[in-house]
């Protein structure tokens, strides 16, 4: 639903070209403190655009259109001006934002005149969950970083897109950081069979991750919640000596099955086109 896009060789690359091309230097982002951008792209924001980042803790991680407008600065001389907002859908802990979530704080943005960047690497296991088109959750945004390589099952790569006069810029912002690939048709081929055949998979991965939670969820010593299984990603907990969780990973591993390590008391599975 968007006029232009860049392929870019990954998620991080794509919310840090958006981020680069919608700030100027000593301007304000507005994320979640459990957001992708903030946590897990090295500080990327503070040395590639020199901007600060404002985090706000969302329960649940789920976004408040408020709360967001609170932090807003427009005309401070001690603070830095907000100069994007940027969201996740689906969020990293798997739920799933409302459209009329996203929609009000797109509104808003657009009343203070602030653009909204959305980390979209699960967008379209969003979009699927929640029973809507893919172009009903992107509406809402001004610019949309999607990954190819996770459930759309692409070997390599993420797209950004937005308008035509955003892409222009983020073009020339795209090569700084080295994606401006003259292989890229080698990557693209299969991106494109990800993004025209791939969507309509993702209800079985879906469906795959509450059938692993709900049998989880059974075995004495594990602690799953069924119900906060909203797209692909499975969390749970084990009632175990730190020993037996250090060792769980490379248990698991013996027996064929991947699980990430143990991240604050959580391990974490993941369904997809492979199971």
């Amino acid at each position: 639903g968007k006029e232009a896009a860049l392929f870019v060789t990954s998620g991080t690359q794509g919310n840090q070209t958006a981020i680069m091309t919608w700030t100027r230097r000593g301007d304000e982002i507005l994320v979640s403190d459990s957001a992708h951008i903030y946590e897990h792209e090295v500080g990327a924001v503070a040395v590639l655009s020199g901007a600060n980042m404002r985090t706000l803790h969302f329960e649940n991680g789920m976004p408040d259109c408020q709360m967001i407008e609170d932090a807003v600065c427009e005309e401070d001389i001690h603070r830095p001006t907000t100069s994007l907002i940027c969201l996740e859908n689906a969020l990293a802990g798997g739920r799933v934002v409302p459209v009329r979530v996203m929609k009000e704080i797109h509104q808003m943005a657009k009343r203070r005149g602030i653009p909204v960047h959305l980390d979209g690497a699960r967008c379209f296991n969003a979009a699927v969950s929640l029973g809507v088109d893919i172009q009903e959750i992107t509406r809402y945004t001004d610019s949309v970083s999607c990954c190819l390589s996770k459930g759309l099952c692409a070997p390599v790569g993420s797209v950004l897109a937005g308008s035509r006069d955003f892409i222009e810029k983020a073009r020339k912002n795209r090569k700084m950081l080295g994606g401006g690939m003259r292989q890229a048709g080698i990557l693209a081929a299969p991106a494109l069979i990800a993004l025209e055949e791939m969507p309509g998979r993702l209800s079985a991965d879906h469906e795959n991750a509450r059938h692993l939670a709900e049998g989880l969820s059974r075995i004495p010593g594990v602690v799953c919640d069924p119900d906060a299984v909203e797209i692909n990603m499975v969390f749970f907990r084990l009632e175990a000596e730190k020993e037996v969780r250090a060792g769980y990973p490379g248990y698991l591993l013996d027996r064929g099955i991947r699980v990430n390590g143990e991240n604050r008391g959580m391990f974490r599975m993941v369904t997809n086109a492979g199971v």
